[in-house]
């Protein structure tokens, strides 16, 4: 009977208390800097390339940043995004490989044949190595480069290592989350291994370190002992704020008032990562960095909703294609910008940073081809328009087709059960199954956790497969106009149509047996050598683990209680 109430209360209440109602063309409650919107600062002495600082964070929502009206404090982020560039129209993936290799590519997931799911640590898989990579062409413009944390693009060969795609120094994890603390991963019952790794090797003497910390303090090393006089490009990628949800006690101590205990852990690990990126500026700083550095900031795919996460007041959660899963936390700060202080509407997305940060390095993109991002550094530093108007969000045929989907919903030209997505200028088209799909409030009832599911479940679209937004006038998608408007739904249908004529086949391989860490010496590695195949199997007995006591997956109960709920809920997806 409490839960229906609570049914009751939700979506009514929360529209009459004006929480829908938040004025999405000020979506910052700390107000810009600058009194007058068109100052401009003068121009900045550009001799040499600048030194790129690029931080990606795990599993942070939308609403999770203090300047979006978040409960959670960082004064840090803020800071830096009220000096530098919000980028408030910025877009991203719904989970956390799609992101990244279009990061690294410059490409959407169509054209590497990653665009299903995430690579899983036993699959025979990693980002094409036929990809010349960001830091590669960092590289060849004279950076050095250098990779701080989660990767995440396959490692069952060393081929596909950071180190062998363009980062001169990589400590960090090679999989999809582990222990903040230990480093332990496990991907099911008994398929345990340990995860942080130093360049190819195995860093076994760190554990115990606090990720968050351990990465950031890392940075510092990098430069102190590198030169200010050469250019310099890292790419820091927090573990934080992904599961398991770890903190060190006194960051929550600051949050001890928050009745819900996922989510006051989340602000916990949100809070210590603002921390580590101050540390990180203060580097840049006291090394003489700073003065010609770019920053970029950027979240990888909406939060976990069940997990602490909040994208209020979006519509959708991590691993959909709603606004909640794919509309990012973004901004730049450098003292190279022409026009600081301020938020950018030009639309932008994750794939347009390699060709920007490339031009910023001075290299060359003459030799790139099938780019599907765009230099939006203009856009950025001087307010001139974005040249991207329109962005593919994904197409993928693997996922499960939705139920009541046909050929003849899309107008003949389309199948409406595949899952796909794509925005042409202020319109947005979701075909298939987007994925859970409601609008989930700031989670601060102490039951939360165990109701959420039940408060603003919908009903209108069991036996729909096509939906259409304007985005623009209507962000938080609660009005879809597929019916009143065919014209642009079929126009949209085309798009993805064309799209789709230029994918190369999904790669998503089954699972090897051998990639068994108990093969590795007891940790995550790679598996195949040069010359195996994907179907590479090998006979040998697994070696014996570098401890002489097998260790315990301590996140093996917790991943197997978000998989069954997460079943649960997509069984009553709409």
């Amino acid at each position: 009977m409490a839960v229906y109430a609570l049914t009751g209360f939700s979506l009514v209440s929360l529209l009459s208390f004006g929480y829908l109602s938040w004025d999405w063309m000020k979506p910052s409650l700390v107000a810009d800097v600058a009194t007058d919107p068109m100052e401009k600062s003068p121009p900045p002495t550009f001799t040499r390339p600048p030194h790129i600082i690029f931080i990606l964070t795990d599993d942070q929502g939308y609403h999770d940043i203090g300047y979006h009206g978040s409960d959670i404090q960082t004064p840090t982020l803020d800071r830096l995004a009220a000096e530098g560039v919000k980028l408030e129209n910025y877009y991203i993936q719904p989970i956390c490989t799609p992101s990244r290799s279009q990061l690294i590519t410059g490409r959407y997931q169509i054209h590497t044949g990653l665009q299903h799911s995430i690579i899983r640590p036993r699959q025979p898989n990693c980002l094409p190595l036929d990809q010349v990579t960001l830091p590669q062409k960092l590289q060849e413009a004279g950076y050095s480069t250098h990779m701080v944390g989660k990767w995440h693009l396959g490692f069952y060969k060393k081929e596909c290592l950071p180190t062998r795609r363009g980062f001169d120094t990589f400590l960090g994890s090679l999989t999809g989350n582990v222990d903040y603390y230990t480093y332990d991963n496990c991907d099911g019952p008994g398929v345990c291994g340990y995860d942080l790794h130093e360049g190819e090797d195995v860093a076994w003497d760190q554990s115990g370190k606090y990720s968050t910390f351990l990465y950031a303090q890392r940075v510092s090393k990098i430069l102190a002992s590198h030169s200010p006089k050469e250019p310099i490009f890292i790419y820091v990628a927090f573990q934080a704020v992904h599961t398991p949800l770890q903190s060190p006690k006194e960051y929550i101590y600051r949050y001890r008032s928050m009745g819900n205990v996922a989510r006051r852990k989340y602000a916990a690990m949100v809070t210590c990562m603002d921390e580590a990126v101050k540390n990180i500026t203060w580097a840049l700083k006291k090394y003489g960095y700073y003065d010609n550095s770019v920053i970029v900031f950027s979240t990888d795919n909406g939060g976990q909703t069940f997990s602490g996460g909040s994208n209020w007041p979006l519509r959708g959660r991590k691993g959909t294609y709603w606004e909640g899963g794919v509309r990012g936390i973004g901004f730049v700060h450098s003292p190279l910008i022409k026009r600081k202080r301020r938020t950018s509407w030009a639309l932008v997305h994750i794939t347009d940073w390699y060709p920007t940060l490339v031009s910023l390095a001075r290299g060359n993109l003459s030799n790139v081809q099938g780019l599907d991002g765009y230099d939006v550094w203009p856009a950025i530093s001087e307010g001139k328009e974005s040249p991207r108007t329109e962005i593919l969000h994904n197409i993928d045929p693997l996922y499960n087709h939705a139920k009541y989907g046909s050929l003849e919903d899309g107008f003949g030209i389309w199948n409406t059960a595949v899952q796909a997505s794509i925005r042409v200028g202020e319109w947005k088209l979701l075909t298939g199954d987007p994925g859970y799909s409601d609008w989930i409030p700031p989670q601060t009832l102490t039951n939360f956790p165990g109701s959420w599911w039940n408060l603003e479940r919908l009903t209108d679209g069991l036996r729909k497969s096509v939906w259409l937004f304007n985005i623009t006038a209507d962000p938080y998608e609660r009005y879809d106009l597929s019916e009143q408007r065919p014209d642009v739904v079929r126009s949209l249908l085309m798009r993805l149509v064309h799209y789709n004529r230029t994918a190369i086949p999904v790669r998503y391989p089954a699972e090897n047996p051998r990639a068994h860490p108990d093969f590795n010496g007891g940790a995550w590695g790679p598996w195949a050598s040069e010359d195996d195949g994907d179907e590479w199997e090998g006979g040998r007995e697994p070696l014996k683990s570098r401890n002489k006591k097998k260790k315990k997956c301590k996140i093996c109960k917790l991943r197997s209680f978000f998989r069954k709920l997460n079943t649960r809920l997509m069984s009553n997806r709409i």
